[in-house]
């Protein structure tokens, strides 16, 4: 039987706050969730001084600091991701995080996490995707934004570092916070099975967990969906994420669905 992937993307729904953040560990285990992945940068290295916010992320964040100011409270450092480390592998779930810079890289490196993604933002970075591939992992392309040339680059260049088919997943997503359900395409998941030799996933950034679930029975085989303990709390990404009874709502659809296509 199929069993699908399922990420719980924490993201930086710990507002700087490790204790926030071992609660997300906790919420996503309770919740069934495979992984649980956060964010690494360095929040000078990411955004000019100057750098204005975008609409979501005023909605929700105070209005007077700029989105380097914004991301600085949300950095975690070494320290902070050893630790998390540990927590997870007491409670037995996978850690991930995503590395936004050249550092943030080099830290996860060090760290020997077990596979790589790479943020949608980056898909055409190839010094980025150079520079990341280097570790002989299995390796997630997220594509928001992206077209099938674009794609079609990013993964000759994961290939060139020598990450086997088989250990690449072509993540589906839309980059819209939330988005639209009639923006998905969820269609989209055939067609990039049918261009490229990967698996397929696919990262919900939708209201509710229905979208996901589709995205299970049309054959995504790996699914991300942001995770918060409470969507009222100040911070970017609150408010387009799911808590955690929904969240385990969703994992027990998807695990239905994988029963059910046998």
């Amino acid at each position: 039987m199929k069993k699908t992937l399922i990420i719980a993307e924490a993201g930086v729904n710990h507002n700087g706050d490790i204790s926030l953040a071992h609660k997300l560990i906790d919420a996503a285990v309770d919740a069934g969730a495979d992984i649980i992945k956060f964010q690494t940068f360095t929040s000078s290295l990411l955004a000019t001084s100057f750098a204005e916010k975008t609409k979501y992320q005023i909605n929700n964040t105070p209005a007077n600091e700029s989105q380097q100011e914004m991301l600085r409270k949300l950095e975690l450092g070494l320290d902070a991701h050893e630790e998390l480390i540990k927590h997870c592998e007491r409670r037995g779930i996978e850690f991930l995080s995503t590395a936004f810079d050249d550092n943030s890289i080099e830290l996860l490196k060090k760290l020997k996490l077990k596979r790589i993604k790479i943020p949608s933002g980056e898909i055409t970075n190839i010094p980025y995707i150079r520079k990341i591939c280097d570790q002989d992992k299995p390796v997630i392309l997220s594509t928001g934004m992206s077209n099938l040339e674009e794609i079609t680059i990013a993964l000759n260049e994961i290939k060139k570092s020598g990450v086997k088919d088989e250990n690449i997943t072509i993540l589906h997503c839309s980059t819209e916070y939330p988005a639209e359900i009639s923006n998905v395409n969820l269609n989209a998941i055939k067609t990039i099975r049918s261009s490229f030799n990967t698996e397929v996933g696919y990262s919900d950034h939708t209201d509710g967990i229905e979208i996901a679930i589709a995205a299970t029975a049309i054959g995504s085989t790996l699914i991300e969906k942001h995770i918060t303990i409470d969507r009222n709390l100040i911070g970017p990404d609150h408010f387009a994420s799911i808590e955690p009874i929904l969240f385990k709502r969703m994992v027990d659809g998807i695990r239905n669905v994988d029963l059910a296509l046998g």
